[in-house]
């Protein structure tokens, strides 16, 4: 399978390290099965970091590993899937809340935080938050948090 990474910098090297806290599923790598959502991405990284140009990697992800590895895997913007975006948004510690080595779920959209913030204030209820993260057009985020995980990617 086919996979993308939006950037502002061309990946040679995976390092996990680099990662972002505070994200959807956790600190790891992300991609995605749709190009143009890699294209956004990587726009929005020049834009936030207002440095470099966008750039997207492209990778193969061998599946068949999936068998050997701890995923995830929710079908659908489901409540549950609405709290474990939650839950890995809420945590900035080093450690990560689960132990999955790759999750494939949908992407929520681009104001999540605010949406979060909104319903730690009480101004939404749940069932409010779950619909306002829902991504417009539903694109599948692949997320990669364990080295075992990354040797399932090949740079193409």
């Amino acid at each position: 399978m086919i996979l993308y990474h939006g950037s502002n910098i061309e990946i040679n090297e995976i390092q996990l390290s680099k990662g972002r806290h505070g994200k959807d599923f956790g600190h790891g790598f992300y991609l995605s099965d749709d190009y143009r959502q890699a294209v956004r991405m990587s726009e929005n990284v020049v834009r936030r970091e207002a440095c470099g140009t966008p750039i997207v990697t492209k990778f193969e992800f061998d599946t068949n590993a999936l068998t050997s590895l701890n995923a995830c895997h929710f079908d659908g913007y489901t409540k549950e899937w609405a709290e474990f975006i939650l839950a890995n948004r809420q945590n900035k510690s080093d450690k990560q809340i689960h132990s999955y080595d790759i999750v494939i779920e949908p992407i929520a959209n681009d104001a999540v935080g605010v949406q979060i913030r909104q319903l730690s204030r009480g101004f939404i209820s749940f069932d409010r938050f779950l619909e306002s993260i829902k991504y417009v057009k539903p694109t599948i985020q692949y997320f990669f948090g364990t080295e075992q995980a990354l040797q399932t990617l090949k740079k193409l």
